[in-house]
């Protein structure tokens, strides 16, 4: 399956237009010079911009959905005149699932490449390296990931939920649910996981009432054998698995969890780190019974989600799916032409200026606003996984959470 989304990569169909924002009026572009100060690579009808995923190696079972996301908003948004009256080009690279690369390629893209936003990275291990790439260069990067928050920078935009909006809600949630006392904390070996964890653990032991953790282990990126720790899980009972393994780590993961009679309809698990991308490869039985604490799931039901989804299938095929992280990609583009739109130019510095205040009313996961610290705005969701690979949602926070990137006890 993950073969064959790969191989559509190579080519851009088609899409409908304006499924979820009303057609624009077509008016007389800018000129040139007015739009771009800073020598990016915009002409008197194209703007170029970038996408930086991983689509090989261990992470590109999750990042694959984030460049088909990417092409179909950018395709929907050339399809309704472009941004300031300029079609969108794109030049996409590989991080490979390798850090440095990742590096390495946000510079080519900044620098040689000059363009003018700049829509990738899916681990923070990947953020964290562009980061002063963008800082230096003065670039623009949607990034499209739930993460561990702590981070704020003029030069990003994260289109994701941070730990707030993610770890604290869906650990309030099984604890008030469940009745969760005991926690088995579960993760890949880098930065997003263990600073994860360690938000979770400090919430579980500080604000969840006679709550404490009683497991922590975390795997190398692309681990395949989970046995040990499964028997350990298993010694200790605990109320709630909370699993923060990535990438192709999951399908043995689950895999093994299944094989060794655990089941997941009986032993709580929740997961911030599993959409329906992944599931793909874990394959659905390997999984339902599962809990995911997450901003989006195809499931929704929404007006906009029900345009988005068809949309998605029609560019990517009828067997595509939808996760979290790959929705939050597609509002990427949408957001920085609706920003671009209000600062009447593609210099970065605007952008950064004009992002606060933005709002996407067509966004597949419903309304959401770019808070003042470049987050967004969103609500939270916890959903159950099903046999066939998607979530039924079970609880969704009444409105938008705050975005709080450093919450205070947490650092």
């Amino acid at each position: 399956m993950l073969t064959q989304r790969r191989n559509v990569l190579k080519g851009l169909a088609a899409a409908p237009a304006g499924m979820l924002v009303p057609a624009i009026a077509r008016a007389a572009a800018p000129a040139t010079s007015a739009v771009n100060t800073t020598g990016l690579a915009v002409t008197d009808d194209t703007v170029t911009v970038g996408i930086l995923h991983s689509i090989t190696g261990t992470m590109a079972i999750s990042e694959t959905g984030s460049v088909e996301a990417e092409k179909l908003a950018i395709s929907q948004i050339n399809a309704q005149g472009g941004v300031l009256g300029r079609k969108i080009k794109f030049i996409q690279e590989d991080g490979a699932s390798d850090w440095p690369t990742f590096a390495e390629k946000a510079k080519k893209l900044l620098v040689g490449d000059k363009c003018a936003a700049v829509f990738g990275c899916w681990t923070s291990a990947s953020r964290k390296a562009v980061l002063p790439v963008f800082e230096q260069y003065n670039g623009m990067l949607y990034y499209p990931t739930f993460y561990e928050g702590l981070e704020e920078s003029k030069n990003v935009i994260y289109t994701g939920q941070e730990a707030t909006q993610q770890i604290l809600a869906g650990l309030d949630w099984v604890s008030k649910e469940k009745g969760a006392k005991t926690y088995y904390l579960l993760g890949s070996d880098y930065i997003w996981p263990r600073t994860s964890n360690k938000i979770a653990r400090k919430h579980i032991e500080n604000h969840l009432k006679d709550s404490r953790v009683v497991g922590e282990e975390y795997y190398p990126l692309g681990h395949t054998q989970f046995n040990t720790v499964i028997n350990k899980i298993r010694l200790k009972k605990p109320d709630v698995i909370y699993a923060i393994v990535v990438g192709g780590s999951n399908v043995a993961f689950y895999k093994q969890l299944k094989a060794a009679g655990i089941d997941l309809h009986k032993q709580t698990l929740m997961t911030i780190s599993v959409t329906e991308d992944e599931i793909l490869g874990i394959g659905g039985e390997n999984i339902a019974g599962a809990y995911a604490c997450m901003k989006y799931f195809q499931s929704l039901k929404n007006p906009n989600n029900e345009k988005f989804v068809p949309a998605f299938k029609a560019m990517w095929g009828a067997q595509s799916v939808i996760g979290d992280v790959t929705q939050a990609a597609y509002l990427g583009p949408w957001l920085w032409k609706l920003t671009a739109e209000k600062a009447g130019s593609f210099d970065i510095d605007k952008i950064a200026a004009a992002s606060p205040g933005i709002e996407f009313k067509g966004a597949p996961e419903g309304y959401v606003r770019i808070h003042q610290n470049h987050h967004l705005w969103s609500k939270t969701r916890v959903g159950r996984a099903r046999t066939d690979g998607q979530y039924d949602v079970v609880y969704e926070t009444p409105g938008l959470m705050e975005p709080n990137p450093f919450p205070k006890g947490y650092q």
